[in-house]
């Protein structure tokens, strides 16, 4: 599967927001860059999980997370979907602190659910050949 950039007009105007449907699409075709597949059913699902920790906002707090969840945003942030930034603060009794966030990457988002997917078939390997003459008999179970 290839993933085409479509042209965009540099007229539109930026937004800051996206919705289920486009974050769903973006997760999806940003997995097939890496050359990993996920069904429609299964991106709307992964899209609705990562909308429900951020609601109205572009940002979460990472200390919010769970370890399984954290691995998700880690995914995303792969995709480009989600980016990350941390902030420093001096405490009153000077030690450093630091926040780190995970940001919604809209203009990535908007970017990757408009590009095209182009449909290929890959080049039969010879190697896998010899499971194409083996009868079909032979893969059912007794």
């Amino acid at each position: 599967m290839k993933v085409k950039n479509v042209d965009t007009p540099a007229s539109k105007p930026k937004r800051n927001f996206t919705n289920l449907d486009e974050l769903a699409d973006a997760i999806s075709k940003g997995l097939s860059l890496q050359n990993r597949r996920m069904s429609h059913e299964e991106s709307v699902e992964a899209a609705e999980h990562l909308i429900n920790f951020f609601g109205y906002n572009d940002r979460v707090i990472d200390n919010m997370l769970e370890p399984e969840d954290r691995d998700a945003f880690y995914t995303m942030e792969d995709i480009g979907v989600l980016q990350t930034e941390r902030e420093e603060t001096t405490l009153y009794d000077g030690r450093e602190w630091r926040i780190h966030y995970w940001i919604l990457n809209v203009p990535r988002i908007i970017e990757l659910s408009g590009m095209k997917v182009l449909e290929t078939k890959a080049p039969q390997d010879a190697d896998f050949q010899i499971y194409s003459e083996i009868p079909d008999e032979y893969w059912k179970p007794n």
